[in-house]
């Protein structure tokens, strides 16, 4: 089986094609071809994911890069013997194609969406919508070339999602099978991390920079406290002892704001001395790490949880995944803790056709106009 898989969930343009051998309960994956392009300097001037350039880009972007990923997988479109190219159908070998629906930005998706249809009418090939976040569930598993396997996995399995758009606690007590049972009522993770970021006067995207301002100032803090009254430096960790499960993520920011307002108020360019932006991104890290780790703990012991998967943008952050792991590992050291690799942490289609394999039973050749973008799709 050969699935072709296209992702347009915000700003990054993902097609893949991977082949699947054997049978449901042990199958190899192969990674065909896979192809992505980024938006990040497009977007980088506004702080964050403009959704008309998205669209624009998408659209610009997929034929180009479905091109490179069939000739990568070396496949081609075969018109059959005697047809006109106006009224024949052209033929290729594969068997289902994958996409997003859902959720993200409404105008990136319907262009995936858009592109998607036409292909399946044009190659006779089912259809099938893939729910995004499930995605990111299903990324610990795979790779972004050559060839993998499905490990052995215990359930109950925790999925921790922590992305620019989401931040959800999702249990699985089977395959397939999801229960939010927390999520963010404000700002999700990495929406606060380009936030704090832009607050700071840092490159977009964000994430990546405070932590390695972070990481900075871990190896070579601050000898007296930034604050005048000589306090230690400490923000907020917002929700973290509420009784659910569910996250926010505005009060911190908001916290960020008041204490840079406040440095500037005894001097104009406190920001800007030595180890001082540093200092701040260590904290906000800490911050964030702290109260994701501590609900995710919590979780995990309330449901009996054998496996953690962490999954989304924000996974790639490694005090997240060295702090996370240490304490699971710490309180139960025969819980599974997985996490993707970098590349797969990101928005991509290889994770989007791993779906795709699972839920192929629901993929229809017909039916096209009911599927439609679902920006606040939930699992």
């Amino acid at each position: 089986m050969r699935i072709l898989s296209i992702e347009t969930s915000c700003d990054d343009t993902g097609i893949a094609i991977l082949e699947v051998k054997g049978g449901e309960k042990n199958p190899t994956f192969k990674v065909l071809a896979e192809g992505i392009s980024s938006q990040i300097k497009i977007h980088a001037p506004y702080g964050g994911v403009f959704p008309a350039l998205a669209k624009r880009e998408h659209i610009k972007n997929l034929p180009i890069l479905l091109e490179k990923v069939l000739k990568k997988a070396k496949i081609r479109p075969l018109r059959p013997t005697g047809t006109s190219p106006s009224k024949g159908q052209e033929k290729i070998d594969i068997d289902i194609i994958a996409v997003t629906y859902g959720p993200g930005l409404e105008p990136a998706l319907w262009t995936g969406i858009v592109f998607a249809k036409e292909l399946s009418k044009k190659w006779d090939v089912p259809l099938l919508p893939v729910n995004h976040m499930e995605g990111h569930i299903l990324s610990v598993f795979g790779k972004n070339s050559g060839s993998f396997k499905m490990p052995k996995i215990e359930f109950p399995i925790l999925s921790l999602l922590v992305s620019g758009g989401h931040t959800e606690l999702v249990l699985a007590k089977d395959w397939m099978k999801y229960k939010t049972i927390g999520e963010t009522v404000d700002d999700a993770v990495g929406e606060a991390f380009d936030k704090v970021a832009r607050m700071m006067g840092l490159p977009y995207p964000g994430g990546p920079e405070i932590s390695r301002l972070a990481e900075k100032s871990r190896k070579h803090p601050l000898p007296t406290s930034p604050l005048a009254n000589g306090e230690e430096l400490k923000l907020p960790r917002p929700m973290m002892y509420t009784k659910n499960y569910d996250f926010s993520f505005s009060g911190l920011k908001t916290a960020v704001l008041y204490l840079i307002r406040d440095l500037q108020k005894e001097h104009p360019d406190k920001l800007q001395f030595v180890g001082m932006k540093e200092a701040i991104a260590c904290e906000f890290e800490d911050a964030v790490v702290d109260v994701l780790t501590h609900k995710t703990l919590k979780a995990i012991k309330e449901h009996k949880v054998k496996t953690i998967v962490v999954g989304g943008g924000v996974s790639a952050n490694k005090r997240l995944k060295k702090i996370l792991t240490q304490k699971i590992k710490a309180e139960n050291p025969k819980i599974k803790v997985l996490f993707p690799g970098k590349k797969l942490s990101m928005d991509n289609a290889v994770m989007i056709a791993l779906v795709g394999y699972f839920r192929r039973n629901k993929a229809k050749k017909t039916g096209f106009d009911k599927i439609k973008a679902v920006g606040g799709l939930s699992l």
